[in-house]
């Protein structure tokens, strides 16, 4: 059965660029993106990586930590991470696991046999510090990834977590929410004493919470 959100990310212990890792271990109280690429020395992982490394400064101000995942072997990463350095400005700074007997993938159900059978399909997983998976993506082989979608992704879900508020279409932050229809106005007056715009009963809009 396939991982759903909500479901406890599978532990698991592999050798990775930065030595051996347990993962749940490893992701200690931080929130994690876990990301498969099809294969190493192939042109669209190599800019993913390259892109990757570069987020890092926005990762580490929202306690995320980036790992990646090949069916290569240990000593094709290290080669590959200075194709990836040399290409894309940006030596890699986060572990890329070394998956050659595709336990993690198969524990993960990174590997669609009717895409490929050989090597897994572009898998997103974020993970939140109680190792809660809140966001699966599934990208085949041939499109690169939108990172800057994922960061998104879990600055709405770190705001959402929060405050009693939920994040509209094409959110950014910074910008309005909503606020969450089970709060009800006597009590949202309490949490937002600014007060909002009401478009419906339930469509409340208003300036999105600090802290």
């Amino acid at each position: 059965m396939a991982l759903q959100l909500g479901d406890i990310a599978p532990d698991f212990e592999a050798e990775t660029t930065e030595g051996k890792i347990k993962f749940h271990e490893w992701l200690g109280n931080s929130w994690g993106v876990l990301f498969s690429h099809p294969k190493n020395y192939t042109p669209v992982c190599t800019t993913e990586l390259g892109y990757t490394a570069k987020l890092k400064p926005e990762f580490d101000k929202r306690n995320v930590k980036a790992i990646g995942l090949s069916v290569d072997k240990l000593v094709d990463h290290h080669g590959w991470s200075k194709d990836i350095e040399e290409t894309q400005g940006t030596a890699l700074n986060f572990p890329l696991i070394a998956d050659a007997d595709k336990k993690v993938s198969n524990l993960y159900g990174m590997i669609h046999p009717n895409a490929s059978d050989t090597f897994t399909v572009r898998s997103v997983f974020v993970i939140d510090p109680n190792k809660k998976i809140r966001l699966t993506l599934t990208y085949p082989a041939s499109t690169g990834r939108n990172f800057d979608e994922i960061l998104r992704v879990i600055d709405s879900l770190q705001l959402t977590d929060k405050h009693k508020v939920a994040t509209p279409v094409n959110w950014k932050h910074g910008e309005d929410v909503i606020i969450v229809p089970a709060l009800k106005d006597e009590d949202a007056k309490k949490l937002f004493p600014q007060g909002w715009k009401t478009l419906k009963p339930y469509l409340r809009v208003v300036t999105q919470p600090k802290g």
